[in-house]
């Protein structure tokens, strides 16, 4: 009781911490080059940018190289950062001339999943720090070697799933520690979003002008280019993604494992499939239940594309994540968190707490984590080990999808250790010349 009590006197301390105040754009103008972190972005659009824009609120920080397979994206963002920094960064198409530019020191990778683990680990070959986005890699082998490569060049690789810097979690979490709930005997995660109508098929076509597509393409099979498969929508192609699960999934998971200091399941099975739109141009489930079984706690994933719903809470159509105790429930997505008392012979089990405000960008916090790593050469709050672990737990569950099987795994071995034939989903087979990294 003292536990729930202390914790709710200073909840406002714990979940209404303001923005962490970082330098204007303005203010990257005056900045000098030879006292700043030198970073360079590989895969210049969408979340890879917004990771750099990020970055670069802080002070002391500078943006002097550009990497992407498509030269008119490339052109305007570096015209976009020269004219808010004045200074131009370099402009790469392949990104092993892109990690030879003098004074890098540390690289922001947002392409898509299939290229992460070639360019980390030539990244940290190279003597880099990486800011890798979610998920690490395209499938678990992949992911285990970018441990490897990590650990041995002794690099800071900060990875996407920017929960684990933001207070708003944190404070949620400091509730689940205080016990109130009791036991927490299942988990649920959930990502009902509200978008995936009209991705109709469509023919093949030639890429858009100035896109090397072969590179595009990299260690992924070479097949003729059709824009569903390009900017975005690639996560719904399971040569270069793995649908909602990968996308979504791994930041959902990744709070359940945090929640729970849990790194892997001892077994999955899932159910699902193309069952809203089985003709549109996707390969990967629109809908899909995948049940973990953790041990001492079992855990719930379920996706729906166009549905928009949000269980236990009423931010529709925003993916989250419910920790159901003996007590009580607390549920927690990326604006909101609330506790839900049961009852027990009309009196309630625990105190309900209303739904607590996000007020601070876990993003910015994030990239604010990763530049002090750099320069202390701690750990960050999120190390590939977790990387690996939420690709870990979202990849599992696509193979169990993709089989139709209970699967039993051993985290020791990395291995699938009862339906053998699921192993082959374990390593991908790169398109030559692309190689897997070798210790």
């Amino acid at each position: 009781m003292n536990n729930r009590r202390n914790f709710i006197k200073n909840l406002s301390a714990a979940s209404l911490t303001a923005a962490i105040p970082f330098a204007s754009a303005s203010a990257l103008k005056s900045i000098n080059l030879d006292d700043s972190v030198k970073v360079g972005l590989i895969g210049v659009n969408s979340m890879g940018w917004a990771d750099l824009k990020s970055f670069l609120k802080n002070d002391e920080t500078a943006c002097i190289a550009l990497c992407d397979v498509d030269a008119e994206l490339l052109k305007k963002r570096a015209d976009e950062l020269e004219a808010k920094t004045g200074l131009r960064p370099k402009t790469y198409k392949d990104h092993r001339e892109f990690l030879k530019a003098a004074g890098l020191q540390a690289v922001i990778i947002g392409t898509p999943d299939h290229w992460h683990h070639i360019m980390m680990t030539d990244a940290c070959a190279a003597g880099m720090d990486v800011y890798v986005e979610k998920p690490i890699a395209n499938s678990i082998h992949e992911a285990d070697l970018m441990v490897k490569a990590a650990r041995k060049y002794k690099r800071v690789v900060q990875v996407g799933q920017w929960q684990r810097s933001d207070p708003h979690w944190d404070s949620a979490f400091a509730y689940l520690k205080t016990g109130d709930l009791g036991k927490i005997r299942q988990v649920k995660a959930w990502a009902d979003v509200n978008y995936g109508r009209g991705f109709d098929v469509v023919a093949d076509s030639a890429p858009p002008a100035g896109v090397d597509y072969d590179r595009w393409l990299g260690p992924a099979p070479k097949i003729p280019f059709n824009k569903n498969r390009f900017h975005g929508t690639f996560r719904y192609f399971w040569d270069y993604a793995g649908g909602l699960m990968t996308d979504w999934g791994v930041h959902m998971l990744d709070m359940v494992l945090a929640g729970m200091n849990a790194t892997a399941p001892k077994s999955v099975v899932a159910i699902g499939g193309k069952l809203a739109f089985p003709n549109n141009a996707a390969e990967t489930p629109d809908t899909l239940t995948t049940v973990y079984d953790f041990g001492d706690f079992s855990f719930i994933w379920e996706q729906f594309m166009a549905m928009g719903i949000s269980p236990y809470l009423e931010d529709m159509g925003k993916p989250g994540v419910a920790f159901i105790g003996e007590n009580g429930i607390l549920a927690v997505n990326r604006d909101t968190w609330k506790v839900i008392p049961l009852e027990e012979n009309g009196k309630y089990m625990t105190e309900a707490i209303p739904p607590q405000k996000s007020r601070s960008s876990g993003l910015d916090a994030h990239t604010k984590n990763f530049l002090e790593c750099i320069k202390s050469r701690k750990d960050p709050n999120c190390t590939i080990e977790m990387g690996r672990n939420a690709a870990l737990v979202a990849h599992l569950g696509n193979i169990a999808y993709r089989t139709g099987k209970k699967l039993d795994w051993n985290d020791s071995k990395s291995t699938i250790s009862n339906e053998t034939d699921a192993n082959k989903y374990l390593k991908p087979n790169y398109r030559a010349p692309w190689k897997l990294w070798k210790s």
